[in-house]
């Protein structure tokens, strides 16, 4: 199965505090990202290394979680956990009571206010940070 593009998870800082989520995003805020054989422009490439401002992350469901069409995404390094949790429930149109639980390695869940940048640190590989989601305690 080929790999899809990836898109990027960005909230304008208004945009998050208004409750507003990505369907509502401009092209200028989230693009997806070029396939592997598409050309790049030397002016859009981010710098190489540790140093890129977005780190992709691949997302996971576990269980009877529904699965998001889009798995990859590009992450700014400041966003946390929670940030991370918002956006899944509200991608996935689940009710504001149920719970969703975010695993790193399917061993332990990070705490809420942790940086998904310390984690991609600590935790990635090949180049992204996978991250399991389900809706009951699966691991830890």
């Amino acid at each position: 199965m080929a790999e899809e593009p990836g898109a990027v998870l960005q909230f304008p800082p208004s945009a998050a505090e208004a409750g507003e989520g990505p369907s509502e995003v401009s092209p200028e805020t989230a693009t997806p990202e070029p396939p592997s054989s598409a050309a790049v422009s030397p002016g859009s490439e981010e710098p190489p290394g540790d140093t890129k401002k977005k780190i992709d992350i691949l997302l996971k469901a576990v269980g009877d979680t529904p699965i998001m069409k889009t798995k990859k995404w590009a992450v700014e390094r400041t966003r946390t956990i929670q940030g991370l949790i918002d956006f899944i429930k509200k991608f996935l149109k689940l009710v504001a009571s149920e719970q969703l639980f975010i695993y790193v390695n399917q061993s332990f869940a990070p705490s809420p206010d942790q940086e998904v940048g310390t984690l991609y640190e600590c935790f990635g590989s090949d180049g992204k940070l996978v991250l399991h989601y389900c809706k009951s305690q699966a691991w830890g």
